[in-house]
């Protein structure tokens, strides 16, 4: 099989980028190592950035999320046990980010692949890539008993954090940066009304709390836990007693609880790997960058490496320029530090660190006072929330 971008693995970032080449009339394939079933049932993030936004409108597949999705002008912070509202459609001339579930822009950026009879390659075992460092790459993988070979201009690595894209560059090309934060969030997801009609970040002296969404009728919380937690130490009657203690007085009182959906702990890190090219091995998404969910900056910094590798392969089969497609890397990575710093920077404001002590919290609280009552403090905030713009190669 030929085709001329290989993209290894299916979840937001591939598809996103399979579907805008297709719209640019470039053939791809997706290798994918889990069955659709599979990556449809993984719960992650659920706040979109407006550049995430318009590359879901280039795809095609945006009708859904506007439809469906929750438009959100701001976030509330509650310290000292008081709420603070931050206005980040004041604060940025009028943008906003839209809240709706990676499941459903997944399962969109599925249906459109369908619909289109675009090649996925759904439960390839043994995937391995070679040739990447000259002009005929190839990937190698295993179905339904017999081995196969796809050759191809390029490889895109949107394969995620434990994948075989960025396993197989050699060590001695590419370095890595880690940060391991000593907590994680306990996650539960479940049908019941949002206690907000906003996200409410919360700093308390008992850790950290999310009150998030997915829809009108579907909620999603989180509460700092020690990074050595066991989920199976939680009922579901444990969190709701646990979120309300890091709630106001109008959190609890509006609180709706019911049985979990989901329930899971998420470890917090912070990871870069660079550069993100290898001559025609380009990384994106999880495979190269990993965020502490805290400034909600996965998802939307996974689309963004998609936006640039895919104007970079639209002008180099439309020009027969590579000038793009060398500048791909800087470009991303200029964007993924300033997020790596922004969600490191919220992440340390928002939680409780096993030597934060009572010091550590008034400073906290202080920074959190200058925030909200900082009109540039706010507006820093809120341009980094929302999403910086793509720059022009």
């Amino acid at each position: 099989m030929r085709t001329q971008v290989a993209i290894i693995g299916a979840g937001p970032a591939g598809l996103l980028l399979g579907q805008l080449l297709h719209v640019a009339g470039i053939d791809n394939v997706i290798v994918e190592r889990q069955t659709g079933d599979y990556v449809l049932g993984r719960i992650r993030a659920g706040v979109l950035e407006q550049v995430t936004m318009d590359l879901l409108k280039k795809a095609g597949v945006d009708a859904r999320a506007h439809a469906e999705g929750l438009p959100h002008h701001g976030i509330e912070l509650l310290f000292q046990g008081q709420r603070h509202r931050i206005d980040m459609h004041a604060h940025t001339q009028g943008r906003q980010v839209m809240v709706y579930g990676q499941t459903e822009v997944t399962r969109d950026l599925m249906d459109a692949r369908a619909a289109a009879g675009l090649t996925t390659i759904y439960g390839a075992a043994n995937v391995s890539l070679h040739d990447f460092d000259g002009e005929r790459p190839r990937v190698r993988y295993e179905k339904d008993g017999a081995t196969h070979e796809l050759e191809c201009d390029f490889i895109a690595g949107c394969d995620g954090y434990h994948g075989v894209s960025r396993a197989s560059v050699p060590a001695s090309a590419v370095k890595l940066y880690e940060k391991i934060y000593p907590f994680g969030w306990l996650g539960m997801l479940a049908d019941v009304p949002p206690v907000s009609d906003e996200l409410i970040y919360c700093n308390t002296p008992r850790g950290f709390a999310l009150c998030s969404m997915r829809s009108r009728t579907r909620s999603r919380y989180y509460v700092q836990v020690p990074v050595e937690e066991k989920v199976e130490n939680w009922s579901d009657d444990a969190f709701w007693n646990e979120l309300r203690l890091r709630l106001d007085p109008e959190g609890r009182e509006r609180l709706v609880t019911g049985p979990a959906l989901e329930k899971s702990i998420a470890p917090l890190r912070s990871f870069v790997a660079e550069p993100m090219r290898f001559g025609r091995l380009f990384l994106a998404g999880d495979a190269a960058h990993i965020v502490p969910p805290t400034g909600a900056k996965g998802l939307n910094l996974a689309a963004s490496d998609v936006g640039y590798l895919y104007q970079a392969l639209q002008r180099y089969y439309g020009e027969r320029s590579t000038s793009a497609l060398d500048r791909y890397s800087d470009l991303c990575l200029r964007r993924i530090w300033k997020a790596e710093r922004f969600s490191w920077w919220f992440t340390s404001l928002m939680h409780r660190f096993p030597d934060t002590g009572d010091f550590g919290q008034k400073i906290q609280e202080a920074e959190l006072d200058y925030l909200v009552h900082s009109p540039a403090a706010s507006t820093s905030l809120s341009e980094n929330y929302v999403g910086l713009p793509l720059e022009s190669f």
